[in-house]
């Protein structure tokens, strides 16, 4: 295990004055009052409660380029926190978990780190701010994805298609593929009967199958159901395949097996061997069965980058192993035109579902922040949320949101931001709400 030096701070922002309001690395002494920092911000946290009524951001942040600590512009009463950044880990931080069970959970903060060579997964412990590097190997490339698991380990996964260096003991696989991570050893198992592919967002749901997406075209959707629980060493791959097509890959649908072989090869020829249907850039997948709570029961939903929308999944649908597909959000639906480029999704305890945006373009192309949206569950209609309101929104023009996740309790909403402009320094951020004031966003 490679350490690496760690720094760690708090900030809040009142108005438009940032105040660092504490920080600290691997040397420094214990605060003054004795308490630990990291945790200790969100024990004075209030309940992150979206539903009780806030006032959305009216448009997307005029952004600049760089910039200090100051990312990411929020309605009144949600303040960030900046919980570690570079050079504390490598760079390209992107999808984010922490440990959901076991001893203490919710008190590290892990994150995959999207380079190619080289990538890895990176730890920050939220009561005392200290980071470190929990693997890292030469051969893996663009880790995107992190799960973690029911039984106490973490899934991390390869954003690749083609693969451009492959694994040694694996090498006949064409594309990315999931590794599991011991998060106290750092030791490591490759899971190519999960398949090979370019992996994103994962998830499990109630039964512990394990859901994710293939970014390359043609974007299918898959479900893995191993032999034993708890061991992903071998198991059965299913592609999303719909029955009956009632609008735009909208309707009735099934999961369809995959040969076992093929898809440790390659899992993208072996769903389109079977007719499954395809979507344009499929990113993550979100169920309720880990730090979020699914209003409508057994979901799934996944953001389709490349056509603006949302899809929800209903998993009970049906018999025999059937779903049904539905528009969750969508642009011009329930969305505006610039809902652009759903990326990465969160519920939160009460069924809200954040989204984020990846437009990407960077300066000076771009005028405005990417944003975060949240669309409430609509009681009357399971399979489409209500329309989305503006959240927050970035103030850097060349970053990018990525790995939104809750904590434990539901009080902090973590966001990575990525492809920093100015000093380019990555930041792995907390927003909390703090008050119960009239939710007027600031301007900046």
């Amino acid at each position: 295990m490679r350490r690496l030096a760690s720094r760690w701070m708090m900030v809040v922002l009142t108005g438009t004055a940032l105040t660092v309001v504490a920080s600290c690395d691997d040397t420094a002494a214990p605060a003054a009052n004795g308490a630990a920092p990291g945790l200790s911000f969100e024990r004075n946290a209030a309940d992150f409660d979206v539903a009780s009524g806030f006032t959305p951001l009216p448009s997307s942040a005029v952004c600049s380029v760089g910039g200090g600590l100051e990312q990411i512009l929020l309605p009144s009463g949600f303040v960030e926190t900046l919980v570690a950044s570079e050079p504390s880990f490598p760079d390209n931080i992107d999808m984010n978990t922490v440990n959901e069970t076991g001893a203490e959970p919710g008190r590290f903060l892990y994150r995959t780190h999207e380079i190619a060579p080289n990538a890895g997964v990176s730890v920050t412990d939220l009561e005392t701010g200290e980071t470190h590097i929990v693997a890292r190997r030469n051969d893996w490339e663009r880790f995107d994805g992190i799960v973690w698991t029911p039984w106490g380990t973490i899934l991390a996964a390869e954003e690749v298609s083609p693969a451009g260096v492959r694994d040694p003991d694996f090498p006949d696989a064409t594309a990315g593929l999931v590794y599991e991570i011991n998060p106290q050893t750092g030791g490591v198992r490759a899971r190519p009967a999960v398949g090979s592919k370019s992996h994103e967002g994962m998830r499990f749901d109630a039964q512990g199958n394990l859901y994710g997406i293939s970014e390359r075209a043609p974007g299918f959707i898959y479900k893995f159901v191993a032999d034993r629980r708890g061991d992903l060493s071998s198991g059965q791959l299913y592609a999303l395949r719909l029955v009956q097509d009632l609008g735009d890959r909208t309707g009735p649908a099934e999961w369809v097996a995959l040969d076992r072989a093929q898809v440790q090869i390659n899992a993208d020829a072996a769903a389109e061997a079977v007719g499954a249907t395809g979507y344009s850039r499929p990113e993550d997948v979100e169920t309720g069965t880990s730090t979020g709570r699914d209003a409508h029961g057994n979901f799934l939903y996944v953001a389709v980058t490349g056509e603006d929308r949302v899809l929800a999944i209903d998993l009970s649908a049906g018999t025999n192993g059937q779903a049904f597909v539905s528009d969750y959000v969508r642009d011009g639906v329930n969305a505006p035109a610039d809902f652009d480029l759903p990326d990465n999704l969160a519920l939160d305890k009460e069924g809200n579902l954040f989204i984020t945006e990846d437009p990407g373009g960077g300066a000076p192309s771009k005028t405005k922040g990417d944003d975060i949206w949240v669309t409430q569950p609509d009681p009357a209609n399971p399979r489409q949320g209500l329309p989305v309101q503006r959240f927050a929104s970035i103030t850097d023009c060349q970053a990018e949101p990525t790995g939104i996740y809750f904590s434990k309790s539901g009080r902090t909403l973590f966001v990575d931001i990525q492809h920093r402009g100015g000093d380019g320094r990555d930041g792995a951020f907390g927003i909390q709400k703090i008050s119960t004031v009239d939710f007027t966003p600031t301007a900046r």
